[in-house]
């Protein structure tokens, strides 16, 4: 399936500042970018660069006085999910045989604090018979218990927050999704990105858990077809993916973004009785 996305972000910079932007589309063996362009105005320098073992791609820029700029990135990306039968989601991961590069999502993290939720999490979804029930029923306990309400938190509210709270964006949805994942020993991390059909347009976060020896993709608000996405970025938390970051006094003043997919678009919605999920791996 093929998206066109775009991203407009400009800023009032008060004081020399410092900008890391995580907005481009991330470039994997299911996911292609087929056309891109980023620009900037103002005419300033930038960098692009990458993480090791990471797909994330980012774009550092300096800013020496006070001004505006904004910058825009759009882009063609073929995104090419997999639907995952029963057999595999039934398929029980043990940690002492998972890949090193897994084993980092089972810790607790900045905004997730597993640690903290562990009792919860084995008293509420504990009895269920697999890891593929057990992120389910998490995904749909947020999904009924928290009320989504722009505005209501910040950059520094946890998962743990969350729970007692009750409310927050999809940032909060996801967080507390991993940390409850974690909690019962399933690995699970981050995943940002453009959303189809996402009101009001933003970027949008969501979770993935590892079940079966892949990656699978929950959305616990529900705001979006879960094969509607293009992928930024993973990571443990939203604290390693955030998609601006920035060092100086400076005040975001205008955000447009934008995922249209082509004609034809068919949201993905599992069998009636069947036990069927999604992985973009």
């Amino acid at each position: 399936m093929k998206f066109s996305i775009f991203s407009e972000l400009s800023y009032e910079v008060f004081s020399p500042a410092t900008y890391i932007f995580n907005i481009q589309a991330a470039r994997t063996c299911n996911q292609i970018v087929t056309e891109e362009s980023l620009h900037i105005s103002d005419l300033l320098n930038f960098q692009e660069f990458t993480l090791n073992n990471s797909d994330s791609r980012y774009i550092k820029l300096e800013v020496g006085k006070k001004q505006t700029f904004t910058i825009f990135y759009q882009a063609l990306v073929e995104v090419q999910y997999r639907i995952v039968e029963e057999a595999d989601l039934l398929r029980p991961s043990q940690i002492i045989g998972l890949d090193t590069e897994v084993l980092p999502y089972l810790f607790p993290s900045r905004h997730c604090q597993s640690d903290k939720l562990r009792k919860f999490a084995i008293k509420e979804f504990g009895y269920l018979p697999n890891e593929y029930a057990k992120v389910l029923a998490i995904n749909d306990w947020i999904f009924r218990n928290t009320d989504y309400i722009s505005g209501a938190t910040d950059s520094g509210t946890s998962a743990y927050d969350t729970l007692i709270q009750r409310e927050g964006v999809c940032k909060d949805f996801a967080h507390l999704g991993i940390a409850l994942c974690r909690a019962s020993d399933i690995p699970a991390r981050y995943f940002t990105g453009y959303a189809y059909k996402l009101y009001p347009p933003d970027f949008h976060a969501c979770f993935e858990a590892y079940i079966g020896g892949q990656w699978i993709f929950f959305d616990p608000t529900k705001l979006v077809p879960v094969n509607g996405l293009v992928k930024i970025a993973n990571s443990k938390d939203a604290a390693d993916a955030a998609v601006a970051s920035f060092f100086g006094q400076t005040n975001c003043t205008y955000m447009n973004i934008q995922c249209i997919a082509e004609p034809g678009f068919v949201a993905f919605v599992p069998e009636a009785g069947k036990m069927e999920a999604l992985s973009y791996q």
